[in-house]
């Protein structure tokens, strides 16, 4: 792994916008002068290199579904802080085999020794229209005799046409909020529409304000009181189940994607029982759970935190750093501090995304600071094909 500078394409931001990254302006701080997608860098991967980080993205979700199945079997929701009454829902997601989609694993990775894994976007995953759809589109323009480690599309379509036998007929409904003002989430529910089309489920879009309950039929209905029986949704299920439609959940047939057991995988306290179960994992740090422990430098990350808000970071020399939010109300985990390296003086993350249960690709972060949120950038990234 290594990175390396490249040429700008002509007209790259017009290129971007027609390929769904519309929101590249909106989604970064007006601030900051570097841009959100980043093509005048790239990291560049050995193939062997590769293939090795697909093992490890395939043998952590394993271990994150092993996880489910401890809880499941234990009964320990309150390590997540998952209200009593969504366990049972969780459980019988979970023993009907509710059909799951993708996710993203964040890790640490230099190049030399094993990845680390620093947390995992189970549930709402973003950055999934730059790493699947805008790297390809560069590759193809900038270094069209490479390969990029990328079968995003393929992938998701091939996934889409396991699960349409497993959900009801007629449309899907994809559901983004309004509370989103930079639009990035519309346009990777969009995407995610497309995939789904694709394979041969028709969709309906619809923000999540505007889905309602049908108290005589007792189920939800779009806009036009059809009703939705299949929801893929950009919107966590922690916030789903904090709002008081959520106790029509159990009594309607909705399929949701992702189900509803995707809420132990989409918890930092995920962190904590992996270390548990597999303590001294090569691709684990210790974590615990609100409290260090014996850890002398740490990351200190709120359960149900986003975009690096409410962290608290302890260095090995003492020195303390901490972001702002309003996360934490449910408890923290504790990390130990592996700093992300430098490349540059840039530190970038390894954003491994799973179709199903499935290695599919990756998209990089990189930002300047210790910790990856909304002023990271995008880069690209590229697999030389040796002659």
């Amino acid at each position: 792994m290594r990175r390396t500078r490249s040429a700008p394409r002509d007209g790259w931001a017009e290129k971007v916008e027609s390929q769904g990254l519309a929101f590249h302006r909106t989604a970064h701080p007006e601030h900051l002068t570097r841009p959100y997608w980043d093509e005048s860098v790239h990291y560049v991967f050995d193939m062997d290199e590769v293939l090795a980080l697909e093992e490890v993205v395939e043998e952590l979700h394993r271990m994150c579904l092993q996880v489910v199945e401890h809880v499941v079997s234990t009964g320990r929701y309150h390590v997540l802080g998952i209200p009593e009454w969504v366990a049972p829902l969780i459980e019988e997601s979970w023993r009907r085999g509710d059909p799951h989609l993708y996710g993203r694993f964040d890790l640490r990775y230099d190049g030399n020794g094993p990845a680390k894994l620093l947390e995992y976007n189970a549930d709402t995953p973003t950055a999934l229209v730059e790493s699947s759809v805008v790297q390809w589109y560069w590759l193809q323009d900038a270094f069209p005799g490479d390969d990029q480690w990328n079968s995003i599309h393929e992938r998701l379509v091939a996934r889409w046409k396991e699960i349409v036998p497993r959900v009801a007929d007629g449309p899907a409904h994809f559901a983004w909020t309004n509370g989103d003002e930079t639009g990035e989430e519309v346009m990777t529910i969009a995407y995610m529409q497309e995939t789904a089309e694709e394979a041969g489920l028709p969709g309906v879009a619809i923000a999540m304000e505007d889905i309602g309950w049908d108290s005589r039929r007792e189920r939800f209905v779009d806009l036009d009181e059809q009703e939705i029986r299949t929801l893929c949704k950009l919107y966590p299920w922690e916030w789903i189940v904090s709002e008081p439609f959520a106790r029509n959940i159990p009594g309607a047939p909705t399929s949701w994607i992702e189900p509803i057991w995707k809420m132990v995988l989409s918890n930092k306290a995920l962190l904590v029982l992996l270390w548990e179960l597999f303590p001294g994992h090569p691709n684990l740090l210790p974590t615990y759970l609100n409290t260090p422990g014996g850890l002398t430098s740490y990351v200190q990350k709120p359960l149900l935190g986003r975009e690096g808000a409410s962290m608290r970071i302890v260095t090995p020399d003492g020195r303390e750093q901490r972001t702002s939010g309003d996360y934490g109300a449910e408890g923290f985990v504790f990390q130990e501090f592996c700093p992300l390296p430098d490349f540059d003086g840039e530190h970038p993350v390894l954003g491994a995304w799973v179709v199903h249960d499935e290695s599919a690709g990756i998209g990089i972060r990189e930002t300047s600071g210790l910790i990856t949120d909304d002023t990271s950038s995008f880069v690209p990234h590229r697999i030389p094909v040796r002659p």
